[in-house]
């Protein structure tokens, strides 16, 4: 009357599915430089947290007698586990098992991993690794027919993006609906020499008549620079510590609040070097990563993003142990400018600061759009005013410190004016409709025309508007509500922390993600 003998067959079938592609393809995917799928999981999760799903899907042969002989299993391996102690999915694609393609997939499972990080509202993390169970030419053979195109289980991708926090980790070249998945995430990281990324693989694009080796069309520092992927790392493991980092400041999901860490560093911390770190030349650069490690939290800073749109630093930390979201300004690229790409990057940082609830730390240094023929061919203006849109948009409780410029359109995006102006200045700071140089020649152009020494004259008028363009008479007005000692940030940084933290409202936000 026991049930052993089909308690046997099961784990019979699951030994032969833990076999993966075979001891040929695993040895094939460790000479490559890269481990399997299942060596992932349990290098990225809690050890013995995994809990798999599905582990016996696959394709079966039998004999005359209807007896299991061998079994293949699908490449997909995917189920719960926990991060830290926290609950997570995580799904991965098989490279040993026909590289990833479909013709060896279930894309069932794919579905419910998406389905199930939606439904329990607990983190996604996709380790991809080929097509990710996109298309294969074999799989017309196979079959026997073709089929219009079709995204199995996207609206659960697409939702996610606004539902849970999504990391993507590319750890192969990664092709076609692979790297729509790889990218359909608010962390995609790359490993450099391991991953690509591509829309189509180099013997596609072949057949266009331009010959590439696979990192030439799709390598790590590609997609940095391009936007694609937020964070390069140089090994597996470092990816999967990058992912468990990026989740810690993160909530389960918009139905939960970020989790504040113990504090480890003073909150009156104050650091003699910000007196003099931004230099009285106007035109001199400065280092703003340099201003963020002394008023973060010690060590907290992590960066998304660093290679593309330069111009903007974003990243997550921690002041006073509370989870922010850091948006800076970089002098050293356009003098903080924003182009088209920072704008994107703007807009999709915004995004997730407002899906996730973390109040917002911009340190602001914006001399304006990027100007002349490359900006306009760029659409700067439309990308720009989307992430305006964005700051405008933006709900959760945000502090800005007016280190240098803030000039124009773009300078008026360093928060949103009908808000509480929850703002700093330096006494560095530069501000109004467009800076003085390059303007005064043209706004005083007939008098300096008649002058006898224009030289002279231009001379006069720059020490006279340099004057008028003091911090502290912005301060008169009441149009700069605090000019503060560069010394003083961090602790009124902790403060605001502290304060922001009861005013975060879980749920689900105004609107939706912007991949």
């Amino acid at each position: 009357m026991s049930w052993e003998a089909e308690i046997a067959e099961l784990r019979r079938r699951e030994e032969l599915a833990r076999r993966m592609g075979g001891a040929e393809k695993v040895k094939r995917q460790h000479d490559g430089g890269k481990l399997t799928v299942r060596e992932r999981i349990d290098r990225l999760l809690d050890a013995g947290t995994f809990h798999e799903i599905g582990a016996i899907a696959g394709r079966g042969q039998y004999d005359a007698n209807g007896d299991l002989v061998d079994f293949s299993p699908t490449n997909f391996v995917f189920g719960r586990g926990r991060i830290n102690g926290r609950p997570v999915v995580v799904g991965g694609d098989d490279f040993t098992v026909r590289g990833g393609a479909a013709d060896a997939s279930i894309w069932q499972k794919q579905v419910h991993a998406e389905q199930m990080a939606r439904e329990l509202r607990i983190p996604m993390i996709r380790l991809v690794d080929g097509t990710g169970g996109g298309g294969s030419v074999k799989s017309l053979d196979m079959d026997g027919r073709t089929y219009v195109p079709m995204m199995p289980g996207w609206d659960h991708v697409v939702a996610n993006l606004s539902t849970v926090p999504v990391v993507s980790l590319a750890l192969g070249s990664v092709a076609g609906l692979g790297a729509a998945r790889a990218v359909s995430s608010h962390l995609c990281v790359m490993v450099e020499g391991i991953s690509q990324m591509f829309i189509a693989g180099p013997p596609v694009v072949a057949r266009t008549g331009v010959q590439m080796t696979k990192e030439e069309l799709g390598g790590a520092e590609i997609h940095m620079r391009a936007g694609a992927a937020d964070l390069s790392v140089a090994t597996e493991d470092e990816a999967f510590e990058a992912a468990r980092r990026f989740l810690s400041y993160l909530p389960q999901s918009v139905y939960d609040l970020p989790p504040r860490v113990t504090p480890q560093d003073d909150v009156n911390r104050r650091e003699e070097k910000l007196l003099s770190i931004v230099p009285r030349d106007r035109r001199r650069v400065y280092k703003m990563r340099d201003i963020l490690d002394m008023t973060l939290d010690a060590g907290s800073f992590f960066e998304i993003g660093r290679l593309y749109g330069r111009s903007v630093i974003t990243g997550l930390a921690r002041l006073d142990g509370w989870p922010v979201a850091v948006l800076a300004s970089d002098p050293y690229h356009y003098g903080g400018g924003w182009t088209a790409d920072s704008s994107h990057k703007i807009t999709r940082f915004v995004d997730l600061a407002e899906t996730f609830h973390l109040p917002v730390v911009h340190f602001v240094d914006i001399p304006g759009f990027l100007i002349g023929p490359e900006a306009e061919q760029a659409g700067t203006i439309r990308h720009g005013a989307r992430a305006l849109a964005a700051v405008y948009q933006a709900t959760v409780p945000w502090c800005s410190i007016i280190v240098r410029k803030a000039f124009g359109v773009a300078g008026a995006g360093h928060s949103n004016h009908a808000r509480l102006h929850y703002r700093y200045a330096w006494p560095s700071g530069d501000w109004g409709s467009l800076p003085l140089e390059g303007g005064i020649e043209a706004a005083y152009r007939a008098e300096l025309e008649k002058a006898d020494d224009p030289a002279a004259l231009l001379k006069q008028i720059e020490d006279r508007l340099n004057k008028v363009r003091s911090p502290f008479r912005t301060a008169e007005a009441f149009l700069v509500e605090e000019i503060i000692d560069p010394r003083d940030t961090r602790p009124l940084l902790c403060e605001f922390a502290n304060l922001a933290a009861p005013l975060r409202r879980p749920g689900v936000p105004t609107f939706g993600y912007r991949p």
